[in-house]
C-alpha cells in the first residue's frame, strides 16, 4: 500500500522495525546499502518509505506493523502534507459510510482510472452531504423553518465551502493511502477509523488546536435544549455540534451549520460531523466576524467556544455592522462581539450558550453592552465553572446563556450560578456528573418561572435592576450568598476530627531514637554509575514527549508527593513508563528527594528533569537505594551549579555495598520514614483547610465565637 512519494523519519523507521532510534543510526553507519535521505534536514533527514520497507524486509528487520500504524505513516509522510492526506482519507471514509456499494464498484478499477472514478463519486457525495454555504436570498438560510427572512439583503459572505471534491491528479498520489484506509475501515469501521486518524493528528499538533472537553460540550448542549437548526460559528474540532446532535426516535431532521477561520480544520470537522450524524451539515471556512457565511440564518440554537482576548477581530472595519444591536463592542471586548453575532443568528426565542473568560463579566470596557443585554432580557444566565473545566485550565471560565427576546419580560431577572464547589483534585477535572445535575436543575427551574430562590453558595436569580450599577459586574461569586451555616460548621467539625486523627497517627509513626552507633563501621561505597554499568540497576531519563496516552509523573509531583498530573505532548520520542519499585529522582533544584513508585504510579510516563533507577531485585532493595540517595552530604557531592539552578548528577550519588538482608533492614527504616513524611504532609493540608474555613466562617457569620 506504499508509494515512493511517501517519506518517513528515523523515528518512523524505528517504529516500523520495533527498535530504538539509536539502532537506526547504527544501520545508517554500518550498512552502505541503507536508503539515502530524500528530504528533511541534516539533523532530521527523511527517507522514501517504500525504499526503507524494502531494505528492512531484505535484512529481516521489518516488524509486524499493525495496519492502523501503516495508514498513519502514510498520512504523516504524505507529499502534500498530513492535512491533505486526512481530508482525502475522510472523503473516502464518508463514501464507504454513505455509499459502500459505489466504492465496491470502482475499487477494482486500475489506478490509472480509479482516481477519475473516485473523484466523480466524491463530487456527487459531497454535494449531497456537505453542500456549500448559503448565500443571502437562498432557501438555505434560516427562519424557524430554515428559510431566509423576507426582505433580508445582507452582503454575500466571502466564505468558501469547507470540503471540495479532490481533483483526480491529487487523488492519484493518495491511492495507496486510500486503499489502506479502506482495509482499515473494514476492520474497525468508518467512524472509528477517522477518529483514530484525526486523534493522532491532534496529538501530533497539541499547540495548534484548542479543544472543548466532551463533558463541557454536553453541558452546553443541554443548556441550549433541542434544536432543529444549530450554528457553531467557531467550530474548531466540532465538539459542540457533535454533543448537540442526539436525535431520538421520531426526531425531526436536523441541520448543523459550522464555520471556522482555519480552512484545514473546518474541512476535517465537516467530514467528522458527516460521519457521526445523519443531520444535514453545512460547513464553511472563513473569519466569522468579518466574513459571515450564513448572514441570513435564524437558528434554533447557537453553541460557541470563541477565541479569547482577540484584539484584531475587525473592530475598525465593522463599526456599522447591523449585528451590534446591544452596542458597539470595544476593541478589547472581542467576546462581546461573538455574543452579539450569536444573538443575531438566532430566531426569536432561540437560545445561545457561549464559553466566556471570567473577565468578560466585569471589565469596565464592556459594561454598556452588558447593561443593554440585561435591560432587553437577552442575557439569561451566567454560570461560573470550576477551574480545570476547559483550557486555559487555570481560570474559572463562565458560561453565558442568552435568548433572543421576542417580547422582553416586564421585570427580567438574571440567573447567577457558581459551580466552583465541584472542582476536582489536581488535573483530574471537575466532578462533571454532580456539576451537570446542579447547573441544569438550577437553569430549568429558572427557565420555567423566570425566578430562582436562593440556593446558598450555588445559585440565585436577581432582578436586573439590582445589577445595573456603574460596573454592571455579573461575576456570580460577587452576588451569591455564603454556604448554609449547618453545612459550613459540619464541614469544619469533620476537618477538625480528621486533623486530630492524623496528628495522633503521626505520633505513632514518629521513629524511635536509635541507639548510639559508637564508632561507625567503615563501609565500602559505590556509585549509581558503577551499579548501572554492572547491571545492578537500569538508569533512564525522562522525555518531553512521546506517543503513549498516559499520565505523566512530573518533578513537581515528586516534590509535592502527589500522583501523576502531567500530560505527554505527541512526539517521536519513546516515553519511559514507570514500574512499581522504580526509584525516581529529580535532578533540578538541589533538593534531596526520592520516590519509590507504588502500584498507583506504575504505568505513568516519566517526565522531564527526572531520572528513573530500576534496581535488580536480586541485587538491590529499592527502599535502601532511595533512602541513601537522600543523604544531604551525598547530594552536595553530586551537585553542580549553573547560573540559575542546581543540577544533580545522579551517576555520582553514592551508597554502601551491603548484602541484601542488610539492605532490607535499612529499607524498613527508610519506608517508615517515608510513611511518616506523607502523614505529616496530610496533616499540613488538613490544618490549612481548617484554618481557612475558620477564618471564612467567622468573617461571613456562619461560625460565631460562642
Amino acid at each position: 500500500m506504499q508509494d515512493n512519494a511517501t517519506e518517513v523519519t528515523a523515528a518512523g523507521i524505528a517504529r516500523l522495525a520495533g527498535v530504538g532510534r539509536a539502532a537506526v543510526s547504527n544501520w545508517r553507519r554500518r550498512h552502505t546499502d541503507f536508503p539515502r535521505p530524500v528530504g528533511g534536514t541534516e539533523a532530521s533527514p527523511s527517507f522514501a518509505l517504500a525504499e526503507v520497507e524494502d531494505w528492512l524486509r531484505e535484512h529481516g528487520k521489518l516488524a509486524e506493523v499493525p495496519l492502523r500504524e501503516q495508514v498513519w505513516q502514510q498520512i504523516a509522510g504524505h507529499p502534500d502534507g498530513p492535512v491533505t492526506a486526512l481530508v482525502h482519507a475522510g472523503c473516502l471514509l464518508l463514501l464507504l459510510h454513505d455509499r459502500p456499494a459505489r466504492w465496491l464498484r470502482i475499487s477494482d478499477t486500475p489506478d490509472d482510472r480509479l482516481a477519475g472514478a473516485l473523484g466523480e463519486a466524491l463530487e456527487d457525495l459531497l454535494a449531497a452531504r456537505l453542500g456549500g454555504p448559503p448565500a443571502a436570498g437562498t432557501p438555505d438560510g434560516g427562519t424557524p423553518d430554515g428559510g431566509i427572512p423576507e426582505g433580508h439583503h445582507g452582503p454575500a459572505a466571502p466564505a468558501v465551502p469547507a470540503v471540495s471534491a479532490p481533483a483526480p491528479e491529487a487523488l492519484r498520489v493518495s491511492l495507496p493511502l486510500l486503499r489502506g484506509t479502506a482495509e482499515l475501515a473494514a476492520e474497525q469501521g468508518t467512524r472509528q477509523t477517522f477518529e483514530f486518524l484525526f486523534g493522532r493528528h491532534l496529538d501530533a499538533n497539541p499547540r495548534q488546536y484548542h479543544l472543548t472537553p466532551a463533558d463541557l460540550a454536553a453541558l452546553m448542549a443541554d443548556l441550549a435544549g433541542p434544536a432543529r437548526t444549530l450554528l457553531d460559528p467557531a467550530c474548531g474540532t466540532g465538539a459542540l455540534p457533535r454533543a448537540a446532535d442526539r436525535p431520538g426516535p421520531g426526531a425531526p431532521e436536523r441541520t448543523l451549520y459550522v464555520q471556522d477561520a482555519a480552512p484545514d480544520l473546518t474541512a476535517l470537522t465537516a467530514l467528522r460531523l458527516a460521519l457521526h450524524t445523519r443531520a444535514t451539515v453545512r460547513a464553511a471556512a472563513g473569519d466569522t466576524l468579518r466574513a459571515d457565511a450564513f448572514p441570513g440564518l435564524r437558528a434554533d440554537a447557537v453553541l460557541c467556544h470563541p477565541p479569547f482576548n482577540e484584539r484584531n477581530w475587525g473592530h475598525d472595519e465593522l463599526a456599522y455592522d447591523p449585528r451590534w444591536e446591544y452596542g458597539f463592542p470595544a476593541r478589547t471586548e472581542s467576546e462581546l462581539a461573538w455574543v452579539q453575532h450569536a444573538l443575531a443568528r438566532l430566531r426569536d426565542g432561540g437560545t445561545a450558550v457561549l464559553l466566556m473568560p471570567p473577565a468578560a463579566a466585569s471589565r469596565r470596557s464592556g459594561r454598556r453592552v452588558r447593561a443593554d443585554l440585561l435591560r432587553r432580557g437577552a442575557l439569561r444566565a451566567v454560570v461560573a465553572l470550576p477551574t480545570g473545566a476547559a483550557p486555559p485550565y487555570n481560570l474559572p471560565l463562565h458560561l453565558w446563556v442568552l435568548r433572543r427576546p421576542g417580547q422582553p419580560p416586564a421585570q427580567p431577572e438574571l440567573l447567577l450560578a457558581d459551580a466552583g464547589r465541584f472542582a476536582g483534585e489536581g488535573r483530574g477535572g471537575p466532578d462533571w456528573r454532580a456539576l451537570r445535575e446542579a447547573v441544569l436543575d438550577a437553569w430549568r427551574g429558572f427557565d420555567r418561572t423566570g425566578h430562582l430562590d436562593e440556593r446558598p453558595g450555588l445559585a440565585r436569580s436577581l432582578p436586573v435592576i439590582d445589577l445595573l450599577d456603574d460596573d454592571v459586574d455579573l461575576a456570580p461569586a460577587r452576588h451569591l450568598p455564603p454556604p448554609a451555616a449547618g453545612g459550613g460548621t459540619a464541614r469544619l467539625a469533620e476537618l477538625r476530627d480528621r486533623l486530630g486523627e492524623t496528628l495522633r497517627l503521626t505520633t505513632g509513626l514518629t521513629p524511635a531514637p536509635a541507639a548510639p552507633a559508637g564508632r561507625a563501621p567503615r563501609l565500602t561505597l559505590t556509585t549509581v554509575g558503577e551499579l548501572a554499568r554492572g547491571g545492578a540497576l537500569l538508569m533512564r531519563t525522562g522525555t518531553s514527549g512521546g506517543r503513549a496516552r498516559v499520565p505523566v509523573l512530573t518533578d513537581h509531583d515528586v516534590l509535592a508527593g502527589t500522583g501523576p498530573s502531567g500530560t505527554l505532548p505527541e512526539s517521536d520520542d519513546e516515553p519511559v513508563l514507570i514500574e512499581a519499585g522504580d526509584v525516581v529522582v529529580p535532578v533540578l533544584g538541589g533538593g534531596s528527594v526520592t520516590r519509590v513508585a507504588d502500584p498507583a504510579t506504575a504505568g505513568a510516563a516519566l517526565g522531564r528533569n527526572l531520572v528513573l533507577l530500576r534496581p535488580d531485585p536480586a541485587a538491590l532493595d529499592p527502599w535502601f537505594l532511595a533512602g541513601f540517595l537522600r543523604g544531604t552530604a551525598n547530594n552536595r557531592r553530586a551537585s553542580s551549579y549553573a547560573s540559575t539552578a542546581t543540577r544533580l548528577d545522579v551517576r555520582r550519588l553514592r551508597l554502601p555495598r551491603l548484602p541484601l538482608d542488610a539492605q532490607r533492614r535499612y529499607g524498613e527504616h527508610f519506608r517508615a520514614l517515608d510513611e511518616f513524611e506523607r502523614t505529616l504532609r496530610l496533616a499540613g493540608r488538613l490544618g490549612e483547610q481548617l484554618v481557612r474555613g475558620m477564618y471564612d466562617g467567622l468573617t461571613d457569620g456562619t461560625v460565631v465565637p460562642d
